[in-house]
This record gives C-alpha cells, sequence and structure tokens, in this order.
C-alpha cells in the first residue's frame, strides 16, 4: 500500500521541490496551499488541495482519515505547534521547516541582537545541534522558531517530529532572493562592488533541492529530532559575487572593506557578518544517512535565470518586497560612489 504523505505551504519555495521530491520517491502526496494551485514541475498523480493552515477544522476535514507523514513548510510559533499536536491522532509523523535563526552564542547573541553594539553572534565552526538555542516567545521569528520547537518537541511522544533548521534558503520562487544583490548590479552595468568583512563572510547557504532531500529522507525515518539544513561547501560573500558575474557573463571589479559596512550600508550584502555561520551537517549524515544533491554554485544558473525573469522589468522593491523591508539600502549606489571617491581622492 502507498504510503500517504500531507504537505502543507505546498506552494512556497520548499514546499515546491518537496512535493515533487515525494512524489517522485513513490508517495502519495496531497498538496495543501492557500489557493490550491499545481506547480509545473509535478507529477500527474500529486493532489493539489486549497486550504488555510489557520483554520483547523478546514485542515482536519482535508486530513480525513489522516496520513502517514505531515510536512509543514510554514509553520511559525506556539499556536501552528499547537494545532498539529492537537490533530496528532490523524499523523503518523511530522517533519516540518525551522531556521537556523534559532541559535545563539555563548554570550546570548543571536539573529536579533546584530543591530546592538557587539550584538554579532560569534558561533561555533561549524554549529552543531546541541548548541543553544534563543528563549522561546512571540517577540521575533527566532523566538517564534524556538517556541515552535519546543512545543513540537515536547510532544515527541504524540507526534514524532523532524525539525530542519534552514540555513539561508536560495532557489527558484524565492520571495527574499538574496543573490539579487549581485544580479541587479549587474543589470545596472554597475562597474564596481564594495564588500565589507574583505568579501569573507559566510552565511549558511541552502537550496531547496537539499531541504527537500532531508525531508524525504526524514519522512521514511520517522523521529522527535533537531538536524540542521545547509549545503556543501558554503561559499563566502565574494565567492558567490564572482559565481554571479560567471553566469550572467559580467566582470565588476571588487573593493573589498577590512571592517563592516558603513551607516549608509556600503559594503553590506544579505550575507555580510563580522563572524561565520556555518552548520554542522554530520548528524543528518549519520541519522538519516543525508548525501547533498547539489551544491550552491551547481544550482546558481537556475536561480539567477528564475530571479531575472520574475524581476521582468519591474522595480525591484515592487517584485520583491519582503528582500526590499530586510535590506532597504541595497542599492545605494550614490552613497558608494561618495565612499569610492573618499578612497580615491
Amino acid at each position: 500500500m502507498t504510503a500517504d504523505v500531507f504537505v502543507i505551504g505546498a506552494m512556497g519555495q520548499i514546499g515546491r521541490t518537496a512535493v515533487r521530491v515525494l512524489a517522485e520517491d513513490g508517495w502519495r502526496v496531497r498538496a495543501a496551499s492557500l489557493h490550491g494551485q499545481r506547480d509545473e514541475t509535478w507529477p500527474d498523480d500529486v493532489e493539489p488541495l486549497a486550504l488555510d493552515r489557520t483554520d483547523t477544522e478546514a485542515l482536519t476535514a482535508a486530513l480525513g482519515d489522516g496520513c502517514d507523514v505531515l510536512v509543514d513548510c510554514v509553520a511559525y510559533g506556539t499556536r501552528d505547534a499547537a494545532q498539529l499536536i492537537g490533530i496528532a491522532d490523524r499523523i503518523g509523523s511530522a517533519v516540518v521547516i525551522s531556521s537556523a535563526a534559532v541559535y545563539e552564542d555563548e554570550r546570548g547573541r543571536g539573529f536579533d541582537t546584530q543591530e546592538e553594539p557587539d550584538g554579532f553572534p560569534r558561533y561555533p565552526v561549524p554549529v552543531p545541534e546541541t548548541q543553544r538555542t534563543v528563549a522561546p516567545g512571540e517577540r521575533s521569528y527566532a523566538t517564534r522558531k524556538a517556541a515552535l520547537e519546543g512545543r513540537l518537541l515536547a510532544a515527541g511522544g504524540q507526534l514524532p517530529t523532524t525539525l530542519l533548521r534552514a540555513g539561508a534558503v536560495h532557489g527558484r520562487y524565492n520571495r527574499l532572493p538574496r543573490e539579487l544583490y549581485f544580479i541587479q548590479r549587474a543589470l545596472d552595468h554597475r562597474p564596481v562592488r564594495v564588500l565589507a568583512y574583505r568579501g569573507e563572510s559566510r552565511f549558511h547557504t541552502v537550496h531547496t533541492s537539499n531541504i527537500a532531500e532531508l525531508v524525504r529522507l526524514a519522512a521514511s525515518r520517522p523521529g522527535s529530532r533537531v538536524l540542521n539544513a545547509g549545503d556543501p561547501h558554503p561559499p563566502t560573500v565574494a565567492e558567490i559575487g564572482s559565481a554571479v558575474d560567471a553566469v550572467l557573463g559580467t566582470v565588476c571589479e571588487t573593493v573589498l572593506m577590512d571592517g563592516p559596512a558603513t551607516s549608509q550600508n556600503v559594503g553590506g550584502t544579505p550575507w555580510s557578518t563580522p563572524y561565520p555561520m556555518v552548520l554542522d551537517m554530520s548528524a543528518a549524515e549519520r541519522e538519516l544517512g543525508y548525501r547533498p544533491v547539489t551544491t550552491y554554485l551547481d544550482s546558481l544558473p537556475s536561480t539567477v535565470e528564475w530571479t531575472v525573469r520574475a524581476l521582468g522589468d519591474g522595480d525591484w522593491r515592487t517584485v520583491f518586497p519582503r528582500l526590499a523591508g530586510s535590506y532597504p539600502q541595497l542599492f545605494d549606489y550614490a552613497a558608494e560612489d561618495r565612499w569610492l571617491a573618499a578612497l580615491r581622492p
């Protein structure tokens, strides 16, 4: 008998790939999204469903007699954790996407303290799943993900759940495509870029296909656990810039800053941190037999192609409002020119 998997958030960036990979692996997949759409890459036997995941009655009805595995790509906070625990009798096990943002260093510094003086965390390299995490709560993205994890892990006897702590997610259908930092500059024929911290910042990336592979493996090996989710050999900011140039066939001068970005964000990128954030993937390899299916560099051409097509002739702030909200000063060329003029009188 074919095992049944129910995916929540199926039309999101992670969900699209997870649905396809699970279906190709032989699972009977019900793919729930807000509007019940179907991705063009899914096999014909995938069943799309329209569902507002905040409506527990609708979710219960959609589950019907239940599922062997529930994959939740959009769970967030105690409310969603309580919802899943409340219908645990209909679910064999779960795989839930969390975030590496839950980690903090030994001095309590994490993603939420980065704007404070000396607030950047100094994590061990690499970061194991045993690294301390932020206190759960409703204050921020990180604290709400920590609250989600805590509730689900505590209910492991009712609902065995694998929580995947994803790094900086990249790939097609990304609403926050960090690669646009370099892509837009190439499209604008910007001849120079400035990189803080000498371009050596390393913020662990993870492609959606590598997350989907972890989902596939965890679905077949139920358990109550947390695992990191990252690419092999995560690149530095400078390496990402060079790789995007190679994909687009452009040439750009790179000017390296010894320290942080200026107050106007000259030198700052969506990956820029003074200390590396690199995830330890040995637990996933040991517990699930995980082997990555792609690297950042191998997957980049598809990411760039999709991002350029999605951007079209539109303003990046309109096309990618989430990116604009998180990084409003990405393309202040005037400020950059002033800084360069002062550097090169």
